[in-house]
């Protein structure tokens, strides 16, 4: 099993302002994560201590919002999911049929993000 993950992440509706205003982006995290979604490195990487679980939707929010994110975290994210307005599509399908932030990710998948909430 590969020890990262390569995936390309789009920003839609207005998101793409929040992540210095570019739309497509390709990053690379770990195929396995930490259980709580901490996305910061551990203290100690030997220790065994650590609950891990196979990168999925709900760390990659995580992820996005500690690294990428720019500004405005409440506009992308609420309650520990992204905020209500925000379609996700997993490989071009909604991801309420893809298990939501449950689903694991896999090499090369596509995940976009896009805001339906306008002002006016």
């Amino acid at each position: 099993m590969a020890t990262t993950i390569s995936l390309r992440i789009e920003f839609g509706g207005g998101l793409e302002l929040l992540f210095s205003n570019e739309r497509r982006h390709t990053i690379t995290i770990p195929s396995v994560v930490p259980s709580d979604n901490n996305t910061k490195p551990p203290l100690d990487p030997s220790s065994n201590e650590v609950e891990t679980k196979l990168a999925d939707v709900e760390y990659l929010i995580y992820h996005l919002r500690d690294h990428l994110l720019q500004e405005r975290a409440e506009l992308f994210m609420e309650n520990n999911t992204v905020r209500p307005g925000i379609l996700v599509l997993i490989n071009d399908t909604d991801w309420e049929l893809e298990g939501e932030g449950e689903y694991v990710l896999k090499d090369n998948d596509e995940i976009v993000f896009i805001s339906t909430l306008h002002g006016g």
